[in-house]
């Protein structure tokens, strides 16, 4: 992780990132960093940090893994945009194993998001998911058992999701809107905020 345009240390682009992931906004990131006599940067500079920021992949290790709780809810993307968003977390740690996004929810895009997991994973896993309709014909294509959510399982993925949400919720809006107005927007600016909301969040647990 580095910055040679702005010349800027990748330790000091850390200290940035982390505390933008601590909730405040872009220029609050940028007079906190002054402050603290880290370093000097526009808000502008943060953001491209954000989009500049690409982990190997979310998850650091590669972990045997036998059950997976899965969940969509629907997030917002500027003023008016609405994308859906995929969720899967590991019961045992509560770590976020992927984040996936699209513009559609039905059983193609069910299939290509469990298909990803089972590719990291594994074809010998368990998926807890709520009752859509588009989750056991993925299942049964991709050979995979399944249940419903259990209620400890509902619990730790609505909490889950609840808190992605209320952090995206602070900053969709305002910091990553889609200048394109064609419609034909990749997302991939919101796929890179969401790799380095997981990667920091999935450190913090793992060192709790």
């Amino acid at each position: 992780m580095s910055s040679t345009r702005n010349r800027t240390p990748s330790e000091y682009i850390g200290y940035g990132l982390y505390l933008y992931f601590l909730c405040l906004s872009l220029r609050n990131v940028v007079k906190a960093l002054s402050f603290l006599h880290i370093v000097k940067r526009s808000h502008v500079a943060i953001w491209n940090w954000i989009q500049k920021y690409h982990p190997l992949r979310i998850s650091s290790q590669r972990k045997r893994i036998s059950e997976l709780i899965v969940d969509e809810t629907v997030i917002k993307v500027g003023s008016s945009d609405f994308i859906w968003l995929w969720v899967t977390i590991e019961p045992k740690n509560r770590e976020i194993l992927t984040l996936t996004i699209s513009k559609e929810r039905n059983m193609f895009v069910a299939e290509r998001f469990l298909s990803g997991l089972v590719s990291i994973y594994g074809k010998h896993l368990t998926v807890s998911t709520d009752g859509g309709t588009w989750y056991p014909q993925a299942c049964r294509f991709l050979m995979q058992k399944r249940h419903i959510h259990s209620s400890f399982e509902k619990s730790l993925i609505e909490r889950t999701i609840q808190y992605i949400k209320d952090r995206t919720n602070e900053c969709f809006d305002d910091y990553f809107p889609c200048k394109r107005k064609d419609k034909k927007c990749n997302l991939f600016h919101v796929k890179n905020w969401l790799n380095l909301f997981v990667n920091i969040h999935n450190k913090e647990v793992l060192n709790a």
